[in-house]
């Protein structure tokens, strides 16, 4: 019998792995590739990114995870918040300066500027109230941050607003996937605080790539992954949990004495099947938006006018950002290098609307928006090396009432933990600081099992 079953090798799942990586693990991941939702390739010194792509450093349980498996990051140069709108690149400035500067009606400058300046003071009292406290546990900050306006959606928070001011506002609240009229209040004002407050949020590019954390945490226990494994069952008893997995054709069963759920939230639900009833209907309110993004390589020789870029929001687009991915080379080299990589990003109904083309379909509408976007596009995308990801399940987002599940998901089911983004609203971060959380309960339960079976073997 196993000591621990992992199911689900997302960073949730590889995070629980890393850190019982001493104890008898099995990972199991349906899929033919580790990293769920992470997903990157190096190719001619850049990277080709598909999923997450920023993350937070010193002081967060991502952080940890960097430093003990040796995966080097750096702070993103540039500026992270460039903007295109109305035929305009803005590279450099403030944000509260692109009220002045966009092209843009009158009213709705002054619409923007007094919404602007009320979203403002919302982030201020955000920052507050989920600062970490004194003796506070990052679940205390965790659940006072769902909390935050949680009772209302975005959108009834913003109110009445002119058409372009609601379009600037698109693409910072449904990062993570949601609409605004989906997610909650605290949770969009919560986006802005994170791109208004850089340092304190995300803001590293792992080296390398993301993949690179992923591979790394995968090489140190390769022998226990089995991918395209498709777990159909799980089941607890009084003291193991069999899980029963599909793979190449051939049903297999193993037991385990604990269990770690890091698959989706539907998916937990869907195979565990004697969860605590108050449990299952916390998982059956988790809600999942989708996600459409691409990888562009480019092939320039010369500088462009958006190498001083990481991010640039651009409403009324098919997508809701570009992420120049070659912005971490850039701000590193002495002499500009030929070729980058450019990725977008499409979360919510932007996806919505593009799940059902074909990839090449979706590679054109995306040409063709860049091509406006970024002066000279068209003639340096490589786009034949392009690459196309589609998330149906893309991210859990926070939707008014959320904060009330939180205390059923964060406590265990007997044999049976948790992990993985949807338990938190911090992303990878989330995922992250699950995964420990689930480690450090079972590696001391199971401590405590092996002592008092040596304590009784000893007194017999």
């Amino acid at each position: 019998m196993r000591d621990v079953i992992i199911v689900g090798a997302g960073l949730g799942g590889l995070s629980a792995a890393w850190r019982l990586r001493h104890w008898d693990t099995l990972i199991l991941e349906s899929r033919d590739r580790l990293g769920g939702r992470i997903r990157s390739q190096y190719k001619d010194g850049y990277v080709l990114n598909l999923g997450g792509h920023v993350f937070p450093g010193k002081g967060s349980s991502m952080g940890d995870l960097l430093a003990e498996t040796g995966v080097d990051s750096t702070e993103i140069p540039g500026n992270l918040a460039a903007i295109s709108m109305n035929g305009k690149l803005l590279t450099k400035g403030s944000v509260p300066s692109y009220a002045f500067r966009l092209p843009m009606k009158l009213r709705d400058r002054i619409n923007l500027m007094t919404t602007g300046a009320r979203v403002s003071l919302d982030v201020i009292r955000y920052a507050r109230a989920t600062a970490r406290r004194r003796g506070e546990s990052a679940e205390d900050v965790q659940k006072r941050t769902l909390a935050f306006e949680n009772e209302r959606n975005f959108a009834d928070y913003l109110g009445e607003v002119n058409e372009d001011v609601e379009a600037l506002f698109i693409p910072t609240v449904t990062r993570s996937s949601g609409a605004p009229h989906e997610i909650s209040a605290g949770a969009g004002i919560g986006y802005f605080s994170l791109v208004w407050n850089v340092g304190a949020g995300l803001n590293r590019a792992i080296l390398g790539g993301p993949s690179t954390l992923i591979e790394t945490i995968a090489a140190s226990q390769r022998e226990r992954i089995q991918l395209g494994a498709e777990v159909t069952e799980v089941t607890q008893h009084d003291d193991h949990v069999t899980v029963t997995y599909v793979q190449d054709g051939v049903e297999h069963t193993e037991k385990a004495r604990r269990v770690v759920m890091a698959s989706t939230a539907d998916v937990t639900r869907e195979v565990v099947t004697n969860f605590r009833p108050s449990l299952q209907n916390a998982l059956d309110q988790i809600k999942y938006g989708t996600w459409v993004s691409a990888a562009f390589p480019t092939k320039e020789t010369t500088p462009q006018a958006w190498d001083n870029c990481y991010g640039i929001a651009t409403p009324k687009r098919s997508m809701a950002i570009v992420l120049n991915q070659a912005n971490v080379v850039r701000g590193h080299e002495t002499q500009r290098a030929p070729g980058g990589s450019i990725m977008v990003f499409s979360p919510a109904e932007l996806a919505d609307r593009l799940l059902p083309l074909s990839e090449e379909e979706i590679k054109d509408i995306y040409i063709d928006d860049l091509s406006e976007i970024l002066p000279g596009f068209a003639d340096i995308v490589d786009a034949d090396n392009a690459i196309v990801a589609k998330w149906h399940t893309g991210g859990p987002y926070i939707f008014p009432g959320r904060a009330k599940l939180q205390d059923e998901l964060l406590r265990p089911d007997r044999l049976i933990h948790l992990a993985g983004d949807f338990l938190g609203s911090k992303y990878g971060e989330s995922a992250v600081e699950s995964g420990f959380a689930a480690a450090q309960q079972i590696a001391s339960s199971l401590a405590t099992e092996r002592q008092t079976a040596k304590d009784k073997a000893a007194k017999s």
